[in-house]
């Protein structure tokens, strides 16, 4: 039973093995450099696995964010539209900006923001719309993107939940402007418990979040494909190169300990998402037709890797409420049950920005309904048969 508890209460994350142990022990020897040769390795090599021109490493899913901002040329004062349902670092990026965000409502069955009403909420300085590929599953990005076009909005992709996920046959990250990805401990991989990178098909955007990543420093007289715009390396035999400050930028630069990871991780990344697309099938095998709950439905043209397994709860007809589930979960059964998210216009720094209650419908009867049930590759077929008995002895 202890095994079985330990597999429900990490919920989320990947796995770590003797590959991983081996490569920072690697890098270590090597006197552990930033953004050194296993950041850009890592960058080729994640760039390939997606299908994106350019990748860039960062220091965290925030930060790929706030530089994605930056290389669209978001400037202060300009609106950028994003779901009220994730993680408040999606509108915090362009808030800290000086940029004016608002809300899409989400649709009810994908959870995702809704793309039939963004142009209700367009201005003509409205710059970006930020869509969430929430718990793993894509967004629609083909209306998404055809509104672009029509009104002129970037679109950067928040996949911090969707790394490995594909919208149509794409990798999710690849078709707006740029996509931001999380290595978070929590995510599907993890370099380390933080790490991120961006992608991007578009040159001058590169540019601008490579420079701004490392203080803007321009290294003169030296390929910054090879430096990747840092003063860290330089090729061999170059005997005269300077550097220069084009604007005054940020450090969110990845060490090479973590990128080295990350290769690793990169290598079991299928094979840990069909862990949990497996695992997932189980549990909607196993809760289908239990009276009151909402699975997740998931289109026949996405990949959904689930991050996050995500349930609806409609207390008359399951016969109890969303906190008692979550009590009795843990109090009788050992098993902890989250909530992802509380709308952001529930916050103090939202509801400080004017948004109130009642605002956006579906959004509000997620933050009353949903929990995320455990779900990680490292489940096995006992652990995933008790979480679905002891919701079906909870329910009792």
């Amino acid at each position: 039973m202890s095994k079985i508890k330990f597999d429900l209460e990490i919920k989320f994350g990947s796995q770590y093995g003797k590959e991983e142990e081996e490569a920072v022990l690697k890098v270590l020897r090597n006197n552990a450099p930033t953004s050194g040769d296993e950041c850009i390795a890592f960058e080729n090599q994640f760039a390939a696995y997606t299908g994106a021109k350019h990748a860039r490493v960062v220091n965290n899913g925030t930060s790929a964010l706030f530089l994605s901002m930056i290389g669209i040329g978001l400037k202060p004062g300009e609106r950028v539209l994003t779901t009220p349902v994730t993680w408040i670092a999606t509108a915090a990026a362009p808030v800290t900006l000086g940029a004016e965000v608002d809300f899409v409502d989400i649709d009810p069955v994908t959870h995702n923001l809704d793309p039939n009403q963004i142009e209700d909420k367009l201005t003509p300085n409205t710059r970006a719309v930020i869509p969430v590929h929430l718990y793993g599953q894509p967004c629609e990005m083909d209306e998404i993107m055809a509104l672009s076009r029509k009104h002129n909005f970037a679109v950067v992709e928040d996949a911090a939940h969707a790394i490995g996920a594909e919208y149509k046959g794409k990798k999710v990250g690849t078709i707006g402007a740029t996509g931001c990805f999380s290595f978070h401990e929590q995510k599907n991989i993890s370099t380390l418990g933080e790490g991120g990178i961006v992608l991007t098909n578009d040159d001058e955007i590169f540019e601008r979040i490579s420079l701004y990543r490392s203080h803007c420093t321009r290294v003169h007289g030296v390929s910054t494909k090879y430096c990747s715009l840092d003063t860290e390396k330089f090729p061999i035999g170059k005997k005269f190169w300077w550097q220069d400050f084009d604007d005054c930028g940020y450090n969110f630069r990845m060490t090479d300990i973590q990128a080295a990871v990350g290769i690793e991780q990169l290598k079991k990344l299928d094979h840990l998402n069909q862990n949990r697309i497996d695992n997932a099938a189980y549990i909607s095998q196993g809760l289908s037709g239990i009276p009151g709950l909402t699975l997740p439905v998931v289109p026949s043209y996405d990949k959904h890797v689930f991050h996050l397994y995500p349930v609806m709860i409609n207390a008359k007809e399951f016969g109890m409420t969303k906190e008692d589930f979550i009590y009795d979960m843990l109090h009788k059964f050992g098993v902890k049950i989250g909530f992802h998210y509380i709308p952001l216009h529930y916050s103090t720094a939202f509801k400080n920005r004017g948004f109130k209650k009642g605002q956006f419908p579906n959004a509000e009867k997620l933050g009353e309904q949903l929990v995320t049930l455990p779900i990680n590759p490292r489940q096995t077929e006992e652990a995933l048969e008790y979480l679905v008995n002891s919701i079906k002895e909870v329910r009792k």
